[in-house]
C-alpha cells in the first residue's frame, strides 16, 4: 500500500539564474509524482507570493528549487514558519552548503580535504591570486551553482576577466587552486547515521570543461556510473561524502562534487541540497544505478520531508 502524502506542492522555477533548470527539475518531479499516485500541483515561487502558498494548504511540498532564494535557506524559512513539511536541507544547511566559502571553512574545521582558496571582493585586484595559488586556478561565485560564472584562469592575463565574470553573479568572488585529475560526484540520501551515498558517477566533459552548455544542454559530456574505480577508494569518496553532508548538517537529498587527483586523493569542492532532477542530472542517474527508479527516487525524497526547526515545549 503506498503511503498518502495528501496535496503535494513542488516548488520550482523561482528568480535565481538557475531557474530555467529548476523549470526542468519541478516538470520532472511532479509528472513522476503524479504517475505514483501522488497528488502533486507545481508552484512557481517566481511568479506567486507566499501568500499564495499559504492558501495553496499543501501538506507538504517538494523542493526543486535551485540556487538563491530556493536552496540558500530562504525558502526553508519560510516554510518553517507557515509549518509546512519540506524536503531536504533545514535552513542553517541549505545556507552553508550554499555558500562555498563558509562550506570549506566547516570542512577544514572537521579535517576533510578541500582545495586550498582565497576570498577577495569585487573591487580588489586579483593578479596576486597567482602567487598565493599558483596557476591553473578556478574562480568562481561563491553562492551560485550550475557552473554559472565559473572560470579556469591558466595565465595570469585570464585573471581580470574571471574575477569580473564572477562579479556579474555575485558580490564576492572564490579562487579556488585547480585539481587536475578525474571529475566525480556521489548523490547522497538521508539523513544522520541513516545517511547513506548512492554509487559515485565519474563526469567526463569535451577538453574538461564542465560548464553549463555541457551540464545541461550538450549531449557530448559523458557520465561513467558507476565510476570506474576500485572498491577501496569508491568506498573512501563514499564515506567521505556522506561526512561531508554530515557535519553541514544535511538531510533528505544532496550530492556532494569531488576531484580526484593523480595520485587518487579525493579533494570536496562543494556539497548541492537541492540538485537538479532534469533528464541530464546526476541524482536520478545514480539512482537508477542502484536500482532505484526515478518515481521512485522523487517519493522517497517526498516520505521524508518535515519542519526541521521545532518549537519549544509548551509553544
Amino acid at each position: 500500500m503506498k503511503p498518502s502524502f495528501g496535496r503535494v506542492g513542488v516548488l520550482y522555477g523561482g528568480s535565481s539564474a538557475e531557474r530555467d533548470v529548476s523549470l526542468m527539475s519541478g516538470a520532472g518531479v511532479c509528472k513522476a509524482l503524479r504517475e505514483q499516485g501522488v497528488d502533486a500541483h507545481l508552484f512557481d515561487t517566481g511568479v506567486r507570493s507566499l501568500a499564495e502558498l499559504a492558501d495553496e494548504r499543501f501538506d507538504r511540498v517538494f523542493i526543486a528549487l535551485h540556487g538563491r532564494y530556493g536552496e540558500d535557506g530562504t525558502i526553508q524559512g519560510a516554510l518553517e514558519l507557515l509549518h509546512i513539511p519540506y524536503t531536504g536541507s533545514g535552513p542553517l544547511a541549505s545556507c552553508l552548503a550554499m555558500d562555498k566559502i563558509a562550506t570549506k571553512r566547516v570542512w577544514l574545521h572537521h579535517g576533510l580535504p578541500t582545495p586550498r582558496f582565497a576570498t577577495l571582493d569585487c573591487n580588489a585586484d586579483p593578479r596576486g591570486l597567482a602567487d598565493d595559488l599558483g596557476l591553473p586556478l578556478i574562480i568562481k561565485p561563491p553562492h551560485e551553482g550550475s557552473t554559472l560564472g565559473v572560470m579556469r584562469v591558466d595565465v595570469v592575463d585570464q585573471l581580470a576577466p574571471a574575477h569580473a565574470l564572477a562579479c556579474r553573479f555575485d558580490d564576492q568572488v572564490l579562487a579556488e587552486q585547480f585539481i587536475r585529475g578525474r571529475e566525480l560526484t556521489v548523490p547522497i540520501l538521508g539523513a544522520g547515521a541513516g545517511t547513506r551515498a548512492l554509487p559515485v558517477i565519474e563526469i567526463v566533459a569535451p577538453q574538461g570543461n564542465y560548464d553549463y552548455e555541457h551540464k545541461y544542454v550538450s549531449n557530448e559530456t559523458q557520465y561513467h556510473c558507476p565510476a570506474d574505480l576500485d572498491p577501496a577508494l569508491t568506498r573512501q569518496v563514499q564515506t567521505l561524502s556522506e561526512e561531508a553532508y554530515r557535519v553541514l548538517g544535511c538531510e533528505g537529498w544532496g550530492r556532494a562534487d569531488i576531484m580526484l587527483d593523480d595520485q587518487n586523493r579525493p579533494w570536496l569542492l562543494e556539497m548541492n541540497t537541492s540538485p537538479g532532477m532534469t533528464g541530464h542530472s546526476l541524482v536520478p542517474m545514480g539512482a537508477k544505478a542502484a536500482g532505484m527508479s526515478y518515481g521512485r527516487l522523487c517519493v522517497e525524497i517526498l516520505a521524508t520531508a518535515r519542519c526541521k526547526v521545532r518549537a519549544p515545549a509548551g509553544h
